[in-house]
């Protein structure tokens, strides 16, 4: 039988995971509230896919398969599935309210994924019914070209559902780890530094952003830590920074950047609305 897998959500990481899973042969359903919105995913899904035709890494025809693979919808009566994958918002709230809508007209065995990136799976998965099903799938952004995927595992999940998303992970082409549930999981609790680190010392004066940089990439990392928070948005990797620092009980070395906290304010957020560190207007 082929694996329905449905994404609620059709921004930037919500479109990714739909192009990943239509692509790796899954059926595929994309679900947002807002037309426009999932309008921009099919379109991006598009521009993606010609991209990969034109690098010749996979063929016109398999474009065209997985396309077909992709249903767009607005009803949530449509997101019926074996596996749900949730990229909405990263308020606790709204997660849950939508597992639970889900949970009402999906099978007993469906699988609750959440794409969070600080919130608490145990948490979250408390306040659903069958919260064993619950899980974290925690896919980094663009979705549709990096290969880590945390698999995070609540306190009430069940172990067989971890292997079920670890496999489907594989089948996405993708590298699961498997972890407890903890504030930041794994990445963002190591990475955290990387941004905090930087931004405290262009805040002190001791060197540009650009500097940093240049330095960071020139040792052997692939992205700056600049460029990295202009890519993942600086709404979302400050929100992720403030989810830290209050988990940890507002331990000094998870406090938020006074710089970051300002270019949200200004609404400088990176790629996404044209300017952060960088300008991309």
């Amino acid at each position: 039988m082929t694996i329905t897998i449905c994404i609620c959500g059709a921004g930037t990481m919500g479109s990714g995971i739909a192009q990943v899973a239509a692509q790796s042969g899954f059926n595929t359903i994309l679900f947002d509230i807002n037309s426009s919105v999932l309008e921009s995913a099919r379109q991006n899904i598009a521009n993606n896919l010609d991209y990969l035709v034109n690098k010749k890494k996979i063929s016109a025809a398999e474009k065209l398969v997985a396309t077909g693979r992709i249903k767009f919808t607005t009803s949530i009566s449509d997101c019926v599935a074996q596996v749900i994958i949730e990229a909405i918002a990263e308020n606790e709230l709204a997660k849950v309210s939508l597992f639970n809508q889900l949970a009402e007209f999906n099978y007993e065995d469906t699988i609750l994924a959440s794409n969070t990136s600080s919130l608490s799976i145990t948490t979250i998965q408390k306040q659903i019914r069958f919260p064993q099903r619950v899980i974290g799938m925690h896919f980094f952004n663009p979705a549709y070209i990096m290969k880590l995927v945390e698999v995070v595992q609540g306190e009430l999940t069940d172990p067989g559902i971890a292997r079920a998303i670890s496999d489907i992970c594989v089948d996405m082409g993708k590298v699961p780890v498997t972890c407890k549930d903890a504030p930041g999981f794994i990445v963002n609790r190591v990475a955290r530094h990387y941004y905090l680190e930087s931004l405290k010392t262009a805040e002190d004066g001791i060197a540009s952003f650009q500097d940093i940089d240049a330095l960071l990439e020139a040792s052997g990392f692939k992205m700056g830590p600049f460029k990295l928070m202009d890519l993942i948005g600086m709404d979302i990797n400050l929100s992720v920074s403030e989810s830290l620092y209050k988990a940890f009980d507002e331990t000094k070395r998870f406090l938020p950047s006074k710089l970051q906290r300002q270019k949200v304010r200004k609404g400088e957020l990176g790629k996404k609305s044209g300017r952060g560190f960088y300008d991309y207007e």
